[in-house]
């Protein structure tokens, strides 16, 4: 299905998925990828929705995995959110919908980092319009098909 008639040669955009690829900028990528609306397109390395953890979630959204001192807390310090951090990790998980452990997730979401689960159709159409209202967000997109 082609979702975008025409796009912005400067942001990444999803312009097109079918049942073994995703596009991007018009260019056709038959693995999982993950990508901001600017810089260049990740290869995700995952060979089943079932690794994801939250280091991967952590590393695909830029988050520095820095020891936090679990005494903070007593000074009114919480985890810091870096200002170049995404506000929103979506998730495409491919045809079907699977929710993401809490354990997963927690890391990210203890930062103000909004991370939602979806299947890859609507994580793509997610993505271009939260991308086309200048939102900082990160697609992770596992292909439509059944990885291994």
């Amino acid at each position: 299905m082609q979702l975008q008639h025409e796009s912005n040669p400067a942001l990444n955009t999803v312009t097109a998925y079918g049942p073994d690829y995703i596009e991007i900028n018009e260019v056709a990528y038959r693995h999982a990828v993950y990508f901001a609306p600017k810089g260049d397109i990740q290869t995700w390395d995952i060979g089943s929705p079932d690794e994801i953890g939250a280091d991967m979630l952590r590393q695909i959204a830029g988050i520095d995995t820095a020891p936090v001192d679990p005494m903070d807390f007593l000074n009114g310090v919480g985890p810091a959110k870096p200002k170049d951090a995404p506000e929103i990790l979506l998730i495409g998980m491919g045809l079907k919908h699977r929710m993401l452990p809490v354990q997963a997730t927690q890391p990210l979401l203890r930062l103000g980092i909004g991370v939602e689960s979806m299947t890859t159709e609507a994580a793509s159409r997610t993505y271009n319009i939260l991308m086309t209202e200048g939102r900082r967000v990160i697609a992770a997109l596992l292909p439509n098909k059944e990885i291994a």
